[in-house]
């Protein structure tokens, strides 16, 4: 079968590699280029653990907050708070119990179905040589922060998550050396996992299925037409058809379903951060302030500080002093590090309001299988998404519940 995919981020990578397994005969396009967008710039982990959606119960309090803080951790731009009240109205509803219990399960489902298939993934490429197996260290400013956060490490336990509470600066200096002494309590999870650089791990696996046949091209997708029997792309260069086509352009995939349609909430988690080379900072483990919206991680042999969710859209210009505020916390809460020579970034990160990505044929065009809207959990989701995806091009069963990720439960009538 033909398949082409719309996208080469961690997700199109990913399936790409999956759907080569399969036999099948694919192409990738982009119009950028490999993990040329928010694969590149992200924490780099497998964050598994994170099974607890953004739209909590009660975080709709602290929105009059949101929009007078520009450089909180979660915040609107001023500017795109009028654009973006659809979507917030979802996230309003998303955060009722019922639906969080439900989105929190289905985060979970997928987290377990993602780290299995990584291993799958990892024997596939040969890729271990890129994987950090060093943990998780989230840090709380009070102890009455920490008891706050119970609920949510309670949920993790029944969800079979292994984590250890610390409270005491000295059982934290043991696990990550170097943090103020103003932090007494944290929990460390020891299974996280980070890759070395997450840009070189989606470069890895495009390097590997291109060996084995995957067919990439750097031009931009203008149309999609779904026909008869399969779909035809339509680029710069030409018109093509293909059996199946993967959409899996993040943030940008809104757009290219306009057409069709279909008219889903995805929004865009702007994300900053600064990377700091070699020698910053003597970093052992990810590090998570979790009042603070922010991590601190090691990429290569340097070290990245970011975070915070920043709703503004695909236009507004890049607020850059929300990097630079996140790294002088930074430095205040990791003394000995070294800010000076970072480069900054800012990437668009595709959120729908449930937190849970769409997976699935696109509604009326079941030719055309979707796959975006993973917010900040792309890496973390990428190889349990690709495995779903090269079930659905070949037609099996999936080993997961699909229904929790249909585009058709932002559609009414399509539910």
């Amino acid at each position: 079968m033909r398949v082409g995919i719309v996208g080469a981020g961690v997700i199109g990578v990913s399936a790409a590699h999956a759907l080569m397994r399969d036999g099948h005969e694919v192409t990738v396009f982009d119009r950028e280029g490999i993990a040329a967008g928010a694969s590149q710039g992200n924490a780099g982990a497998f964050a598994f653990s994170d099974i607890i959606p953004l739209a909590t119960p009660g975080i709709l309090r602290q929105a009059p907050k949101w929009l007078f803080d520009p450089l909180g951790p979660l915040a609107i731009r001023p500017g795109y708070a009028l654009q973006i009240l659809p979507w917030l109205i979802r996230f309003a509803r998303a955060s009722m119990p019922d639906r969080y219990a439900a989105a929190r399960d289905a985060q979970a489902a997928l987290m377990r179905f993602s780290s299995d298939a990584l291993n799958h993934l990892l024997v596939a490429i040969r890729g271990t040589a890129l994987i950090r197996r060093e943990g998780q260290l989230q840090l709380y400013d009070t102890p009455g922060q920490l008891r706050a956060s119970q609920p949510g490490w309670d949920e993790r336990a029944a969800a079979g998550i292994r984590f250890e509470t610390l409270t005491s600066h000295a059982a934290i200096a043991e696990i990550q050396p170097g943090i103020s002494e103003r932090f007494t309590n944290a929990v460390f999870t020891p299974d996280w996992i980070n890759v070395t650089d997450p840009r070189a791990w989606v470069e890895f696996i495009a390097e590997d299925m291109m060996r084995h046949g995957v067919a990439y091209r750097r031009e931009a997708v203008a149309r999609l037409a779904p026909q008869g029997a399969g779909v035809r792309l339509e680029t710069g260069a030409g018109a093509e058809n293909f059996d199946r086509v993967v959409l899996a352009a993040g943030a940008q995939s809104g757009a290219l379903l306009a057409p069709l349609g279909l008219r889903l909430p995805l929004e865009t988690e702007r994300g900053y951060n600064t990377t700091l080379p070699a020698g910053a900072f003597d970093l052992r483990t990810h590090v998570s302030f979790s009042s603070h919206g922010f991590v601190v991680s090691r990429i290569g042999d340097g070290v990245r500080v970011g975070g915070a969710v920043e709703l503004g859209g695909l236009r507004l210009a890049p607020n850059m002093k929300r990097a630079d505020a996140l790294l002088a916390k930074a430095k205040s809460f990791l003394p000995g590090l070294d800010t000076t020579g970072g480069k900054r970034w800012m990437g668009f990160r595709p959120s729908m309001p449930d937190s849970l990505p769409v997976i699935g044929a696109a509604p009326g065009h079941p030719n055309l299988i979707l796959a975006f809207g993973h917010g900040h959990l792309g890496l973390t989701q990428s190889a349990g998404t690709a495995e779903i995806v090269a079930d659905l091009v070949a037609g099996r069963g999936t080993a997961i519940d699909l229904a929790p990720y249909r585009a058709g439960r932002f559609i009414r009538g399509r539910a």
